[in-house]
């Protein structure tokens, strides 16, 4: 190993370590309320999914981030997939995927995804990955290299990528997805700037915002998408700012979703925000011009895409 490899090796490691915050306190975990259903399925088409995925060593955000509406979406023969391996180099409070010194990308993983995008048949797919804060281009290539690889196999797919902020790594990032291009680009804020030190760790607002506006500012054509989780101690005022936030950089589709703990060791849920405040704050991003709205307690960022992009699920739920 020669001084450049080893060091790194030492900056991931060092990436990998750093600590989870959480406030400790001795009150009970919020029960969830009757709007919290999360369907579950014994249909074989979910055991069917995660053995093709196996087998072409894949993973989903769907699995990894314990998302609530994984036997619905896979019961339906969909999934969002998750590039570059399954461990992030941030550890932020509230997500699930599991955090240390990633591996080496897979080489093979582009080849293997438009093959198993091709067995499935889709005609829409949401392509993710964990932040990858050890790549010079924060892993940007490897997505516009599975984006060409899924098409040149895959004719009239629509695809839509869910990118991290790229940390420092911005305008080269952009510069390497410049050469294949999504169908949307979606990075989500989250939360409320004030929530960001306690939830986000390692992360900025105002560059995520940055991110989405000179994507936009570049590819003016293609629809850029935002999500935020409620439920992490924000008030009503606050989300409204952030909405207002995400227009003014020239965010045109939304998610709002209920935050809901993997476990004991993750951000306790603050609250539990019933329907009809989710619909009320969709009526008001109407009112600023988003485009596309999905705002319900089970809505995530990729939950019923496709349909989200064509405009025919209000995520009302």
């Amino acid at each position: 190993m020669n001084r450049m490899e080893a060091g790194k090796e030492r900056g991931a490691e060092k990436l990998a370590k750093i600590p989870v915050r959480i406030a400790t306190s001795s009150a009970p975990p919020l029960r969830k309320p009757d709007w919290i259903r999360i369907r579950v399925s014994s249909s074989s088409k979910v055991e069917d999914l995660k053995k093709i995925l196996r087998e072409n060593k894949l993973h989903t955000v769907c699995e990894e981030a314990s998302c609530p509406n994984l036997n619905e979406c896979f019961n339906k023969g969909t999934a969002t997939f998750m590039i570059m391996g399954d461990k992030c180099t941030r550890r932020c409070a509230f997500c699930d995927v599991a955090h240390g010194r990633p591996d080496p990308l897979d080489p093979d993983e582009p080849q293997h995804l438009a093959e198993t995008i091709k067995k499935m048949k889709l005609n829409y797919v949401v392509i993710t990955s964990v932040d990858r804060d050890d790549l010079r281009d924060g892993g940007a290539s490897h997505f516009a290299t599975c984006l060409q690889t899924v098409r040149s196999l895959n004719p009239g797919i629509k695809l839509e990528i869910l990118v991290p902020d790229f940390r420092g790594r911005r305008e080269k990032a952009l510069t390497a997805l410049a050469g294949c291009l999504p169908d949307v680009f979606n990075h989500n804020i989250e939360t409320i700037p004030r929530l960001y030190k306690q939830a986000r760790a390692g992360s900025n607002y105002l560059e995520s915002l940055t991110l989405l506006a000179e994507f936009k500012q570049r590819f003016p054509n293609i629809p850029t998408k935002s999500g935020i989780m409620l439920g992490l101690g924000e008030t009503t005022e606050e989300i409204k700012q952030t909405l207002k936030d995400l227009r003014t950089h020239h965010i045109d589709m939304l998610t709002l979703g209920q935050y809901l703990a993997p476990s004991l060791h993750h951000l306790p849920v603050a609250r539990f925000a019933p329907p009809e405040e989710f619909k009320a704050l969709g009526e008001f991003a109407k009112t600023l011009g988003f485009t596309h709205i999905a705002s319900g307690p089970l809505v995530r960022s990729s939950y019923h895409a496709d349909k989200q992009a064509s405009g025919e699920y209000t995520g009302h739920v």
